[in-house]
């Protein structure tokens, strides 16, 4: 499974970004994509996570700003999960990086980690 990740960048205290995950290859043994993210002096930490059918889980302290979702599945070759963030805060600037878990022992696959700033 390749994962391919996009949308980072810069954003205002208060503002809103999206970020998309493309996942190509063994999508039929995917058993959950999600979001990692790794903020300053802090290790790699779970954001959120979805299964094929939607079942989520999400960080504690990230529930009701954060929303990840299934998007539009481009070929029957391509999975797409999305994340969408609101209401962004200084902390949450960091790398974040798309996970999916494959096949029946759950091997796991990362995406190159895009950069969100949060900063005015």
């Amino acid at each position: 499974v390749q994962l391919q990740a996009s949308g980072g960048g810069l954003v205002q205290p208060g503002g809103s970004l999206s970020l998309s995950c493309v996942a190509s290859g063994s999508i039929t043994e995917i058993q959950r994509m999600g979001w990692f993210r790794q903020t300053p002096g802090r290790p790699r930490e779970l954001v959120a996570r979805i299964t094929p059918l939607g079942d989520t889980v999400y960080a504690d302290s990230l529930k009701g700003r954060f929303t990840v979702s299934i998007g539009p599945t481009m070929s029957r070759m391509k999975n797409v999960v999305d994340l969408h963030m609101r209401d962004l805060k200084s902390e949450d600037t960091g790398l974040y990086y798309c996970n999916s878990e494959v096949g029946w022992r759950g091997d796991e696959y990362w995406g190159q980690g895009t950069q969100v700033t949060v900063s005015s």
